[in-house]
This record gives C-alpha cells, sequence and structure tokens, in this order.
C-alpha cells in the first residue's frame, strides 16, 4: 500500500519568542549547529518510508513560500494552505480528503513538523512496525514515547493488552500533576503521548464521518475541489466553517480499534528555550553558547548570540536569545511565561514584534 506522510506546520512556537515570530516561527529555524532547520530535518528522516511525492505540507497560508524555500524537492501542489488556525483535526481532514482525490487508499503518517528524533534507524523501524498494524481493518495507531521521567507537560496515553507490536489503548489522559506523574511512571503503563498518528486514508475517513460528520462533509467537498479552477474560493469557505479541535478530542478519545506503539528513539518535542541544552553539546559548565559571548563564572546558561557580543557574567540557570529587535533575559524556571510577554505586546500593538 502506498505510503504518504502529512507534516502539520501550521503552529506559531511563542514559546521560542523572539526567534520565532509570526513571520517565521518555529518549526522554520534552524535550533542546531548543523543548519538544518526543524521542518527540513522532519522531512529529511523520512525518506527511507515516503517518497518526496508523496509528502503533504499542512501550514498557515502566509508560510508557503518559506515551506518551498527550504523544501525545494516538495510538489508546490503538495504543499497544503491552510486559510485559518483550526487545530489538528481540521488539518488531518483535510489533508486526508486531498490524499483521497490522489489514491484510492493510502497509509498516512501524521507527523509534527518541530519535533527532533536522536536514533533515526529505531523511528523508522518503529514507523514500519505502525504501518503494518494500521494495514489491518480500521485500526488507527498513535506512536507513543516511553517516559524518562515524571513529565508534567504532556498528555499520556494509558496502555492495555499487548497485540503482535502493538497495544490497545484504555485511554487518553491529560497533562498531570507531578504526584500523579509519579505514579504513572511507576506503573509502567503508560506513555507520553507524541502527537504521532498512523492510519489508513479509509480508516481515519470512517472515523470523522462518524464522529465529527460535519468536518468530514466539509472535508469532502474541499479534495473534490483540489485541482479544480474552485479549490481556492471552496477551501477558504469551507475550511473556515470548521470548528476548532484537536484530532485526540474529536477523534481518538472516543474511537474504537484505537492502538499505540511504544517508542525509544531519543524524542524530544522542542517545546521551550529549556531543549536547546538537551539538544546540543554543552561546555563542562553545562552552559550552551552560540554567537559572539564572553561567559565568565557562568554555569547551566544559554545565550544564542546575534550580532553583538554578549558577556554573562556569574550567571547561574538563565536563558539569553539576542535578535536585531529584542533581548530575552529569562529564568530558566519561567521559560513558560515567554508566552506572557507576547500577549502584552499585542495588548499594546507592538505587532512588528511578535
Amino acid at each position: 500500500m502506498k505510503i504518504t506522510a502529512v507534516i502539520m506546520a501550521g503552529g506559531r512556537g511563542e514559546r521560542f519568542w523572539p526567534k520565532s515570530r509570526n513571520a517565521c516561527p518555529k518549526q522554520f529555524l534552524s535550533l542546531t549547529k548543523d543548519g538544518e532547520t526543524m521542518i527540513q530535518k522532519t522531512v529529511k528522516r523520512l525518506r527511507p518510508l515516503v517518497d518526496a511525492e508523496d509528502v503533504y505540507i499542512v501550514t498557515n497560508a502566509a508560510y508557503t513560500d518559506l515551506v518551498l524555500d527550504q523544501l525545494p524537492d516538495i510538489p508546490k501542489e503538495n504543499i497544503l494552505a491552510e486559510p485559518c488556525a483550526r487545530n489538528t483535526a481540521p488539518c488531518i481532514a483535510f489533508a486526508a480528503a486531498v490524499i483521497n482525490r490522489k489514491y484510492e487508499d493510502a497509509i498516512m503518517l501524521v507527523l509534527p513538523s518541530d519535533h527532533l528524533i536522536g536514533y533515526e534507524d529505531i523511528y523508522i523501524n518503529t514507523l514500519r512496525k505502525a504501518i503494518k498494524a494500521a494495514e489491518k481493518g480500521k485500526r488507527l495507531v498513535t506512536i507513543g514515547i516511553t517516559p524518562e521521567y515524571p513529565e508534567t507537560g504532556y498528555g499520556y496515553i494509558n496502555f492495555g493488552e499487548e497485540k503482535g507490536d502493538v497495544y490497545a489503548v484504555e485511554r487518553f489522559v491529560e497533562k498531570p500533576d507531578l504526584p500523579t506523574a509519579k505514579e504513572y511512571l511507576a506503573s509502567g503503563r503508560y506513555l507520553w503521548n507524541s502527537g504521532m498518528f498512523v492510519w489508513k486514508i479509509s480508516s481515519v475517513m470512517l472515523n470523522l464521518k462518524t464522529f465529527m460528520p460535519d468536518i468530514y462533509e466539509g472535508a469532502l467537498r474541499i479534495g473534490q475541489a483540489f485541482g479544480t479552477p474552485e479549490f481556492n474560493e471552496t477551501l477558504v469557505k469551507e475550511f473556515t466553517a470548521f470548528r476548532s479541535e484537536s484530532v485526540d478530542f474529536g477523534i481518538m478519545e472516543k474511537a474504537k480499534h484505537i492502538y499505540t506503539i511504544p517508542g525509544s528513539f531519543g524524542w524530544d518535542d522542542v517545546g521551550s528555550w529549556l531543549a536547546v541544552e538537551r539538544i546540543n553539546e554543552t561546555d563542562d559548565d553545562n552552559n550552551f553558547i552560540d554567537g559572539d559571548v564572553i561567559a565568565i563564572d557562568s554555569k547551566r546558561t544559554t545565550v544564542c548570540g546575534g550580532k553583538r557580543l554578549i558577556a554573562a557574567v556569574g550567571t547561574r540557570d538563565i536563558i539569553i536569545v539576542d535578535t536585531d529587535d529584542v533581548l530575552l533575559v529569562c529564568s530558566k524556571n519561567n521559560t513558560q511565561d515567554v508566552k506572557k510577554v507576547i500577549a502584552q505586546l499585542k495588548e499594546e500593538s507592538r505587532n512588528d514584534l511578535v
């Protein structure tokens, strides 16, 4: 069966401000010293499984040129430009309907554009297992990440009976508090929810029809118009009418035949500036230094420099990010609060800095 990949690339990446902006969000940035952007890495690692002509990028219409520039091997017609943000369920329905127009049925890998994978061979083998499982019946397969510590920032997958290479999903649970996360870790029956899915087009379309019939019908009309002069008008009309809803809530928490495969392949969702020290090499004082930087008696400090010299003296557990128009200085304990800066800038109508 034909294998296709849908890369979800419409996010704003606000927790990576001020590098990540509305005009160029996180997935189009390089956060490692090899110079490759997040979305380039995502597509590149799929080469053993998926031909370039079968990779689809679902992104905001404003980012079409960025995708074309960074992924020149992807056919232009495979860049599916959302006219507005409507979360993952409409995103997936849009892509499924378009691919269904091309193929009678196919395997569909659904992957975020801004994750990093440490062990790509293991990752590809895990996806192969998921593909094999998804080919059977109407299974919806999700890749869960074997937890390494009691993380409170992720949703979890509670799994049950083993069925070959997959496990039946008992339930999806929201982000837990620390005591609950410790219980999940100790039980050995919970995985981090990575947001990666594998299924046949026919399987996900059946579940869209069952649980989200309005989005299913709208997506069908979009798919039928794809490649015709009426496509753009149909897309805007139908997509903007969709409600904003995640595929987890819209389908995965309600459907039958949900399975998961545990993954241990060096996954990192690169959720905030804290990730930079995890995904890059640090010095003997656990500092990550990039740019024209002098660090004296500094420990556990992340510095992402720009055009000017940065001197960090006696810093501890600090993140410093310099751009042409903004300097961010942030305690590592407050990285989630970067979004509050953006909110205040919007209130002050300083949208040129957002």
